[in-house]
C-alpha cells in the first residue's frame, strides 16, 4: 500500500465540500488512514511549501492557504499518488477532466479546493509535515 498527503484547502472547507470531496475520494477506491482538521500561519504555509519559494506565486499561496482552515488527509491504496493525482484533476480547473475534484469543485486555478503529493518522496515529507506514525491507523 501507497501512502499519499491530500489537502483539501480553505476554499472548499469555507463551502462545505469536505464530504463531497471525501466521498469522491472513497468511491475511487482510496482509503483515509489519518485525517485532521487545522488552521496554518504564515510560517507553517511557508514551511509546506518550501520548494516554491522562489516562484512568483509563492506568496500568495501561502496567504491563501493561511487564510483559513484546512482538512490534511493521509490516503492508502494501490498507486495511491497516481491514482489521486488523476482524481484531482488539471490544476486549473477549465483544463480538467470531467468528474475529478477539481473539475467538480474548484473556483479558480488558485482556489482549487484540494492539493496532492506529486511523487514518494514528496508524499513521505509531506505527511510528515501534519502527522506522526502514531496517527496513522490502518
Amino acid at each position: 500500500m501507497e501512502l499519499t498527503l491530500c489537502l483539501i484547502k480553505p476554499d472548499a472547507v469555507k463551502r462545505n465540500l469536505v464530504g463531497g470531496i471525501l466521498f469522491m475520494i472513497e468511491k475511487a477506491g482510496l482509503t483515509p488512514v489519518a485525517m485532521k482538521m487545522l488552521k496554518l500561519d504564515q510560517r507553517l504555509a511557508e514551511g509546506f511549501y518550501h520548494v516554491h519559494k522562489e516562484r512568483p506565486f509563492f506568496g500568495e499561496l501561502t496567504e491563501y492557504m493561511a487564510s483559513g482552515p484546512i482538512v490534511a488527509i493521509v490516503l492508502a491504496g494501490d498507486n495511491a499518488i497516481k491514482r489521486y493525482r488523476e482524481l484531482m484533476g488539471a490544476t486549473d480547473p477549465a483544463q480538467a477532466a470531467d468528474g475529478t475534484i477539481r473539475k467538480v469543485y474548484a473556483v479558480s486555478k488558485q482556489e482549487n479546493s484540494v492539493h496532492g503529493s506529486d511523487a514518494p518522496e514528496t508524499a513521505a515529507f509531506e505527511i510528515s509535515y501534519f502527522f506522526n506514525a502514531t496517527e496513522l491507523v490502518g
